[in-house]
């Protein structure tokens, strides 16, 4: 008997910009001087639910979120560390991210790099490619 076999491939769309960032400040503090120096609005949206783990309870991180009305960009800072785990298990040192969804040209992320990393309290600020992060599904919300 011969079996005809189909693989399907699945590809996850992610459509998307992320900044890391490692600073040892709290999510509302890292917030407030986010807005200060790049004159964003980020507000306090309730917290992402994740369910991390198969038959577990569901994990919850710290979400704010911010929009450029003139070019429709969305801008959501996550925090790494939540109530049960990392978002991103593979990348621990990293405190939270910055997710830019929509449309953000070259030199606009440039100069959001830049002066996310004039901060004084933020390490480093640093653009990922979201395909090589193993646990890339977590970022699908």
């Amino acid at each position: 008997m011969i079996l005809n076999r189909k693989t399907l491939k699945f590809e996850i769309d992610l459509d998307f910009v992320l900044i890391a960032i490692t600073t040892s400040l709290r999510d509302y503090r890292t917030c407030h001087y986010i807005n200060k120096r790049l004159n964003f609005g980020f507000t306090k949206s309730p917290d992402l639910e994740l369910h991390l783990i198969n038959g577990a309870g569901p994990a919850y991180f710290s979400l704010y979120e911010y929009n450029w009305e003139a070019s429709e960009t969305d801008f959501y800072f996550i925090a790494n560390k939540g109530s049960d785990g990392y978002l991103i298990p593979e990348m621990r040192k990293v405190d939270f991210f910055i997710m830019i969804k929509n449309y953000i040209t070259d030199n606009e992320l440039e100069k959001v790099l830049a002066e996310l990393n004039k901060i004084q309290e933020i390490v480093a600020a640093v653009k990922i490619d979201p395909k090589k992060i193993k646990s890339r599904e977590n970022l699908l919300f």
